[in-house]
């Protein structure tokens, strides 16, 4: 049965995504497991599981783009900005005309500066936020960068104005370390009436789209099946988003020392690059490394000095 590979999941609603971690190491009798960007419990939709060798693909995975669909209700903030939290406040008589409320999408749209929520898993002093929210602490937060890739309504109510109540679905395509509950709740803040997020799911990661994820129930029924391999993505998926260098039979020499953690010039390995053009791949930047079966051989940065041009394995798969 392959182990080493990328299981992507329809993570259910009721359970963290370590709980979905520990169903699988159950389920597939082995330890080696791990994801690549956690889920709210009361979340659903993708979450990204890596087995086995896969794991230490974690660090080029964590920063891919996530997209969501999102129902924001108005005029209700919680102490949790989601539904399972305590009411903190209700505006009554608000009213938000959709021409207002489109305008004010515009403005979290490309980069902004978000403050994480005390409910997250940001660490302060050694402990998650969430942990000292639950103590009923309140920490100081550092505003961080994000990019809002698209923000668009996906539904809106039969009534041409928002009241108390009323939900509005929106699509948001972001950069990694976006935290929806906060941008349902600033845009509630901007309009005056205050928002919290009423059901979110995550409908991609990278290139991994939730119709191509397994269920837990499908992944039981495989591994009673013994079909459970053609579940599993080979773990070059995990780096489609990296310009790709395609070692050949002719290239044993390259394969061996890149496998060695040996760094390798660049030469002619660029030029079987697949994803971008040479000239754009620049001094720093990772490409990911296979040989002609398809198997990872490693990840390597191209390093460019003192007139020498060479690609430094910073981890080997072979």
């Amino acid at each position: 049965m392959t182990r080493d590979g990328i299981l992507p999941l329809v993570k259910p609603s009721g359970m963290t995504s370590h709980d979905v971690v520990v169903f699988i190491r159950k389920t597939l009798c082995m330890r080696r497991v791990g994801h690549t960007g956690t889920l709210d419990p009361d979340a659903t939709g993708v979450l990204v599981l890596l087995l086995g060798k896969a794991t230490r693909l974690m660090q080029f995975m964590v920063t891919l783009p996530k997209t969501y669909i999102a129902d924001i209700v108005f005029g209700i903030t919680t102490d949790t900005l989601d539904a399972s939290g305590r009411v903190v406040s209700r505006t009554e008589g608000v009213e938000v005309p959709k021409e207002r409320f489109l305008e004010t999408l515009s403005d979290f749209r490309g980069e902004i500066w978000q403050i994480p929520p005390m409910v997250s898993a940001v660490h302060h002093k050694g402990r998650r936020l969430y942990e000292l929210a639950r103590a009923g602490m309140e920490a100081p937060r550092e505003p961080r960068r994000v990019h809002i890739h698209r923000l668009a309504v996906q539904s809106w109510p039969e009534r041409e104005s928002l009241t108390l109540g009323d939900r509005v679905s929106v699509l948001v395509e972001c950069s990694s370390g976006t935290y929806v509950r906060q941008l349902a709740a600033d845009i509630g803040e901007r309009l005056g009436c205050g928002a919290h997020i009423g059901s979110l799911s995550r409908t991609k990661v990278g290139d991994m789209d939730i119709t191509s994820c397994y269920t837990l129930e499908e992944i039981e029924k495989a591994v009673s099946d013994g079909s459970f391999a053609d579940s599993v993505l080979p773990m070059s998926a995990g780096l489609s988003h990296l310009p790709t260098v395609v070692l050949t039979e002719h290239h044993r020499d390259a394969r061996k020392r890149l496998s060695d953690g040996t760094p390798y010039p660049a030469g002619d390995l660029l030029q079987k690059i697949k994803g971008k053009e040479t000239s754009q791949v620049e001094d720093g930047d990772l490409v990911s490394v296979v040989a002609s079966s398809g198997d990872v051989v490693c990840v390597a940065k191209r390093e460019i000095s003192e007139g020498r041009d060479y690609l430094q394995p910073i981890a080997v798969f072979a």
